[in-house]
């Protein structure tokens, strides 16, 4: 038997989402538990992530209410600590392959995925970044991407592609509804932009992620798209 492990998590995060993809491709048992961002309960600081970000795990101990977890159970954090975590738990899940290049090359993709994806996507949608900056993220990391597999490293989904997923789900609302705190329109071009020759590797790489079932399971787009309409009311025309 198993030993239990408890998901930590909210639907709005895409750190959390990297996590529960990854459960749900290397099909591994698991317990989700919503945390109320806006409302956190004073039991998760002090039980399971002193920090209070999600998403968080606990492992192994007794299979207890997630509201009280046991002291007996490993208390993990950070979505990409966390992902580690499961390759190392799971070594036959292909989360990361056995091949030492092909690890490295995971672990690359992750840290461009971070850095030159996530970071600059996140600040514009925010309002706090660049146009341009979105547009060389995707280049580089389509730079990165093989020609002959579906997947971001090798011939099986590992945690590369876990790690840009729910920002793939973000970039396709962006630009189909054009919603942020960009100037109005912006959204739309990115769209446009990337659906032009220049970007096609990454598109079918995209579309193929966005179509994997466990995306579908862990992404709800309606709630997600209501969230940015509610929260990015104010526009710069």
């Amino acid at each position: 038997m198993s030993e239990q492990l408890t998901l930590y998590l909210h639907k709005i995060s895409p750190y959390s989402a990297k996590v529960e993809l990854a459960l749900l491709e290397a099909n591994v048992p698991y317990r989700a538990y919503q945390v109320d961002l806006f409302n956190k309960p004073e039991w998760f600081a002090s039980k399971v992530n002193p920090v209070g970000k999600v998403p968080a795990v606990t492992y192994g101990g007794p299979n207890v209410d997630p509201e009280d977890p046991s002291p007996l159970s490993a208390k993990i954090a950070e979505s990409n600590v966390i992902l580690e975590f499961l390759a190392d738990l799971y070594p036959d899940s292909g989360l990361l392959p056995k091949d030492p290049v092909l690890r490295a090359k995971v672990r690359l993709f992750i840290d461009v995925t971070t850095k030159q994806v996530e970071a600059p996507l996140y600040d514009f949608t925010r309002g706090q970044g660049s146009y341009d900056n979105v547009l060389k993220g995707i280049e580089f990391i389509q730079g990165l991407l093989e020609e002959g597999t579906d997947f971001a490293v090798g011939d099986h989904y590992s945690n590369a592609d876990a790690c840009i997923s729910p920002a793939l789900a973000r970039l396709k609302i962006i630009t189909e509804t054009d919603l942020g705190k960009f100037p109005v329109g912006m959204g739309y071009k990115l769209g446009e932009e990337l659906k032009g020759p220049k970007f096609a590797k990454f598109r079918k790489y995209a579309q193929g992620m966005l179509d994997r079932p466990s995306l579908k399971q862990t992404h709800d787009e309606e709630y997600l798209t209501t969230f940015f309409k509610t929260r990015f009311t104010e526009r710069v025309q």
